[in-house]
């Protein structure tokens, strides 16, 4: 396949499938689910961060200690960011809307409203941190299909688990299921626009794919470290500790097989 091609289907892939995934999960009240695809998609990412990414844009780069103050710089504004509320991730087990427990067993049922506010919220910094994925992936893809394939995975990883808590927070912001379910899939395309604007965008630009990917990675380490790791510590028990660990293995150890399987195909 082209680049092009493979850019699309990952996109789509990222944007629209792992939303109609997630709701499919979270309609069927699997919500004990989240805390260990959360605890996996930690590992996706701090292993695609760490073990294909960084090499890839070092490799690439003709200065290193410039691609390192990138990534530095990086992660300090996706902080930003989200302090601004421009880059919103809420996640299972970080917000109240999104605790399957506090709404009874099925996600979908008893839910007061908030006549809308932090789901239209969900909707704005979901769409822009989408639209960014989809710049990310493309830049992934321009430097590699194999980098672009890893990068993928780790963002769909992320995606599903936090798009599950996001359809939460739209049915609790008082969106019908069929609602919640099209406005989470018309945010998930802004993944697709921003791969296609990226890619277009980088051809014309080649000497700033490096720099894309530094902040690709700082972007996972961000989400990875800031937003989904401080939810595992709500759950200190030694059980619980070594289920955490051994899922954030396995996220790891995936990129891992995928990065070889790539890297052999």
């Amino acid at each position: 396949m082209s680049t092009l091609a493979w850019i699309t289907l990952a996109s789509v892939a990222g944007g629209v499938l792992s939303v109609a995934l997630a709701a499919v999960f979270a309609l069927s009240a699997r919500a004990s689910w989240i805390p260990s695809l959360v605890s996996f998609a930690i590992g996706a990412l701090l292993g695609a961060a760490f073990l294909e990414i960084l090499p890839s844009a070092f490799e690439g780069a003709k200065d290193f200690h410039t691609l390192a103050a990138t990534l530095l710089a990086g992660i300090l504004g996706f902080f930003v960011l989200e302090k601004l509320v421009l880059w919103r991730h809420c996640h299972v087990e970080d917000c109240e809307a999104h605790d399957p427990h506090e709404h009874g067993s099925n996600p979908g049922h008893d839910h007061g409203h908030d006549h809308g506010r932090s789901g239209m919220l969900i909707l704005v910094g979901d769409s822009f941190h989408n639209f960014v994925d989809g710049v990310l992936i493309a830049a992934a893809f321009m430097q590699s299909t194999q980098l672009g394939i890893v990068t993928s995975a780790a963002v769909i990883a992320h995606e599903i688990p936090q798009e599950m808590g996001d359809f939460v927070i739209l049915l609790h912001s008082g969106y019908s299921k069929v609602r919640a379910l099209v406005m989470n899939l018309a945010s998930g395309l802004a993944m697709v626009v921003g791969a296609m604007l990226g890619y277009f965008a980088l051809h014309a630009m080649q000497e700033w794919i490096t720099t894309m990917l530094a902040i690709a990675a700082a972007s996972m380490i961000y989400v990875a470290v800031a937003d989904l790791i401080p939810g595992l510590h709500k759950r200190p028990e030694i059980k619980s500790t070594i289920h955490q660990v051994i899922l954030i293995g396995l996220g790891v150890a995936a990129i891992w097989v995928v990065g070889k399987w790539t890297h052999g195909s």
